[in-house]
């Protein structure tokens, strides 16, 4: 038998079922893991030890009296410390609220996964709040987390503990949340399936808000089994979530072996700036997929991915400061830069380019979705990029920004981060695959008929026994005009922003020029009666 830290969750859930494996040997196995390589992989901010083995003994009593739950029974699992526990602590990695008392409530979906027997191990390493500004700047009150296929990498971000948990066995899988590829873009650098459900699939209750119309919480996992196993648990219907959807749930496991004959999946082919590996790896699932009887089409975004951004980034700077303003104005000193960065971004957002961000959100939204209509899948560049060094500063802000990640947190498609293999240096590649809304059952198809044919899921990392100290960023304050100083100085000033030092003030000037422009980028509509794609109902829920 492979050491029970490497095992998936169906692996385990059929030995647990079977009872040749405890769920008390596996969590055990699990704590031994972290014990050994957690020093370094900082995946961990919290471990639960004596809860998880405690939990493990009573699924163990369950199941030998007769009561297997199902194939989360048993399996260890963590959760980025933007999910509420009852009981527990919330930090969101962020000395905001290193003194934060019990949460009352537990997030829903980490109580679903309960329910269906699942132990949780532990609280996760996250950018500060889930969010930031693209860079590393390691200045939060937790080391940073560290790929496991190269110490020296980034893990890819948000949800940076649950991408170094999942490949470094230190959790069998992982919730993480995505605004704008916060699951797929760790599950990419870290060679993992990372799914962001439709919107609306999984629950938002009970974790930290980082953008309310962007938010997506799911799964990071080792294999497309797994991920319809963990969806089938979490999937459905919240009253606690104003956006939770009604759709039915199905059994994602039923129809996920039956393959690809006959499918239509549209290829995107022309997107700028993706790694020649990464490219390589998506033509390799394109000719492995159509080997299996797919049929291939060529197909095109329905308006440039810049536009998609503009969009995204200024919805995702306004809600976001929306959320935190309070804090910026009176403890911005407590945030670490990444996190003030973005909030200053959100500081200078007009209410006027909101605005035409979300009329042109509803814009790209149908457009994108009679694209993905017109097919049964599509496969399209996820990041565009390996995962890269934390000895190289300049390099990591262009992981998360050169993705086409965001596109589908505008338009609420499912989309899933698949790996494609490794680059002659032994990093994941990855692409995405995206389906028609509340139809993951046909990306989990998709996507298990090239993990199926492909022999990716055999290769571990085996973490260094050290990791290399990283290198700073550059954080000198930019050269600005003293007109511009003085316009920001105003700015800041009229809207009661006190106290700031001259290198913030040259810091926001800076951040006024690029908000506006990203606000002077998103096309406006023609028709004053294309309304914005927040529409106010009644009942309110």
């Amino acid at each position: 038998m492979s050491e029970l830290h490497t095992l998936s969750v169906a692996e385990a859930g059929r030995l647990i079922g079977s009872r040749k494996v405890s769920p008390v040997e596996l969590v055990e196995a699990m704590l031994a893991r972290i014990a050994a390589v957690d020093d370094r992989l900082n995946s961990y901010l919290l471990v639960l030890a004596e809860r998880a083995l405690s939990t493990a003994r009573t699924a163990e009593a369950e199941i030998m009296a007769g009561g297997w739950r199902g194939p989360l029974h048993g399996i260890p699992f963590g959760i980025k410390d933007n999910y509420h526990v009852a009981g527990l602590p919330t930090t969101g990695g962020s000395r905001l609220m290193q003194d934060s008392p019990p949460q009352p409530e537990t997030a829903t979906i980490v109580a679903r996964l309960e329910r269906a027997g699942a132990i949780l191990m532990g609280k996760l390493n996250t950018w500060e709040y889930g969010t930031g500004d693209g860079q590393v700047y390691h200045d939060l009150p937790y080391p940073v987390a560290r790929n496991p296929w190269d110490l020296a990498r980034f893990t890819g971000g948000s949800s940076t503990g649950a991408g170094a948990a999942v490949a470094g066995g230190t959790a069998l899988f992982a919730l993480g949340s995505d605004t704008g590829g916060s699951i797929r873009l760790p599950a990419a650098a870290c060679g993992l399936q990372g799914l962001k459900p439709t919107f609306g699939r999984n629950s938002r209750a009970a974790c930290l808000p980082n953008c309310w119309s962007l938010d997506h919480t799911g799964a990071l996992t080792w294999t497309v089994e797994d991920q319809a196993i963990v969806l089938g648990a979490t999937a459905g219907f919240d009253p606690r979530d104003p956006s939770s959807a009604t759709a039915p749930v199905p059994d994602y496991r039923r129809g996920l072996h039956e393959g690809v004959r006959g499918l239509v999946i549209g290829i995107v082919r022309d997107l700028d700036g993706v790694d020649p590996a990464i490219r390589a790896g998506i033509e390799d699932a394109g000719k492995r997929l159509a080997e299996a009887g797919a049929i291939l089409r060529e197909v095109s975004l329905p308006a440039p991915l810049s536009t998609y951004q503009a969009v995204a980034w200024t919805i995702n700077w306004a809600e976001s400061f929306s959320i935190h303003e309070q804090d910026f104005l009176a403890r911005r000193g407590q945030m670490g830069r990444a996190l003030r960065t973005k909030m200053g971004a959100g500081f200078c957002v007009r209410a006027v380019d909101y605005l035409a961000a979300l009329r042109e959100r509803r814009r790209l939204a149908l457009a994108t979705d009679a694209l993905v209509r017109s097919v049964d899948a599509l496969l399209i560049p996820g990041a565009f990029h390996v995962a890269p060094s934390l000895r190289e500063p300049d390099t990591v802000p262009a992981f998360t920004r050169d993705t086409a990640c965001a596109a589908f947190n505008l338009s609420g498609h499912p989309a899933l981060s698949l790996c494609t293999g490794f680059d002659a240096g032994g990093l994941p590649l990855n692409a995405q695959i995206v389906g028609r809304t509340f139809d993951e059952a046909t990306v989990l198809r998709v996507a298990q008929a090239y993990e199926a044919a492909t022999p990716w899921r055999a290769r571990k990392p085996d973490p260094a026994p050290h990791a290399p100290e990283p290198i700073m960023p550059d954080t000198t304050p930019p050269s600005v005009s003293p007109e511009h100083l003085a316009e920001a100085e105003r700015y800041a000033t009229r809207y009661g922003l006190d106290g700031l030092a001259p290198a913030e003030v040259a810091e926001l000037a800076l951040l006024l020029d690029k908000t506006a422009a990203a606000g002077l980028a998103i096309p406006r509509q023609s028709s004053k009666e294309d309304e914005p794609a927040h529409v106010f109902r009644v009942p309110l829920r």
